[in-house]
C-alpha cells in the first residue's frame, strides 16, 4: 500500500483549475482521499509552463495528471509530453468539446475561463437586481451613493421599469421620485457628475398615463394626482431640481423602455453633463 502523501494528482488548467480539482477530489474521495495529494496548476497557457508541470511530475513515483485545457495546442503538448514520460493523464475538456461540437455543428470559442466569466456575470446581474429592488422609489437614500446611476423624475416616468431593465445589464440603479412636498435627500446633491439622469415627459401624455392608472386602481379620475394643474406643478418642480443638479435629461414621452435605457447607457459611457 502506498504511504500517505506519496500519490499526487496534478489538476492542470488554462483557467483557474477549479473543475479539474473538483473532479479529482470526487474520484479520490472513493479511496479515502487523504492518501492522495491534489496540486492545482492554474493558467497554464504556454508551452514553457507545460514543460514545468511535466518536470515536476517526473520527480514523483506515483502521480497522474487531470487537465481541463481548452487551448488545443497547449492541451496537445501536455498530453504528448505526459505520455512520452509515462505519466498517466486524463483530458476531460478535449473529448467533451469534440462531442458538443459534433452534435451541434458549432465551432467552439476555445476561450479559457468562460464558465467562470458566465458565473461572475450571473451573480453581478442578481446583485444589481437586488440593488434595484432595495433602492426603488427612494426607499433608502443611502443607496444613492452606492449606485452606478440614479434616475429621478415625477411619478409615472418609468423609473422602476428602467431600473430593472438596466439591472439586467449589471448596473446598480437607484431611483427617486420628485414630489414638490418632499425635499430630495441631501445625498442627491452630493453625487458626482454623470451619475444622475433626469426623466421628463410631456404634460399631456403624463395626464393620460395617470388617468389610466387611476382607472386601473378603481379610483375617481377627479383625483388631484391626475389633474393637469398638479402635473404642471410637479413637472416644474422636477425641472428645477434637474437644473440645480445639472444632470442630463431624457424625454420618455412615447418611448419604449429599451430606447430610453439605450440612451442612459450612452450617457453613462460618455459621462455626459447637462
Amino acid at each position: 500500500m502506498v504511504s500517505l502523501g506519496e500519490s499526487v494528482i496534478f489538476a492542470v488548467s488554462d483557467s483557474i483549475g477549479e473543475t479539474a480539482e473538483l473532479v479529482a477530489r470526487a474520484a479520490t474521495v472513493q479511496f479515502n482521499s487523504g492518501h492522495v495529494e491534489i496540486r492545482r496548476y492554474p493558467f497554464v497557457t504556454d508551452i514553457e509552463y507545460v514543460k514545468e508541470v511535466i518536470e515536476e511530475a517526473r520527480k514523483l513515483k506515483n502521480c497522474a495528471i487531470i487537465c481541463t485545457i481548452v487551448l488545443p495546442e497547449i492541451r496537445k503538448s501536455l498530453v504528448e509530453l505526459a505520455e512520452a514520460n509515462n505519466i498517466p493523464i486524463i483530458d476531460i475538456m478535449g473529448p467533451m468539446i469534440d462531442i458538443v461540437s459534433k452534435i451541434t455543428s458549432i465551432k467552439p470559442k476555445l476561450e479559457p475561463g468562460l464558465v467562470r466569466k458566465i458565473d461572475e456575470d450571473y451573480f453581478k446581474k442578481i446583485e444589481a437586481i437586488e440593488f434595484a429592488v432595495k433602492y426603488d422609489d427612494g426607499k433608502d437614500p443611502r443607496g444613492l451613493a452606492k449606485a452606478d446611476v440614479v434616475l429621478i423624475g415625477v411619478s409615472r416616468t418609468s423609473k422602476t421599469p428602467l431600473s430593472m431593465y438596466l439591472a439586467h445589464k449589471r448596473l446598480k440603479v437607484a431611483n427617486l421620485p420628485l414630489v414638490p412636498e418632499v425635499s430630495p435627500p441631501e445625498e442627491l446633491f452630493q453625487l458626482p457628475p454623470g451619475t444622475v439622469v433626469g426623466l421628463t415627459i410631456s404634460p399631456e401624455i403624463l395626464y393620460k398615463i395617470r388617468q389610466e392608472r387611476l382607472k386601473a386602481l378603481g379610483l375617481s379620475s377627479d383625483a388631484t394626482y391626475a389633474s393637469m394643474d398638479r402635473i404642471l406643478k410637479e413637472l416644474e418642480y422636477a425641472d428645477g431640481i434637474m437644473k440645480k443638479i445639472s444632470c442630463p435629461r431624457i424625454d420618455v414621452s412615447n418611448k419604449a423602455v429599451e430606447e430610453v435605457a439605450a440612451r442612459i447607457l450612452e450617457i453613462i459611457r460618455r459621462g455626459e453633463d447637462w
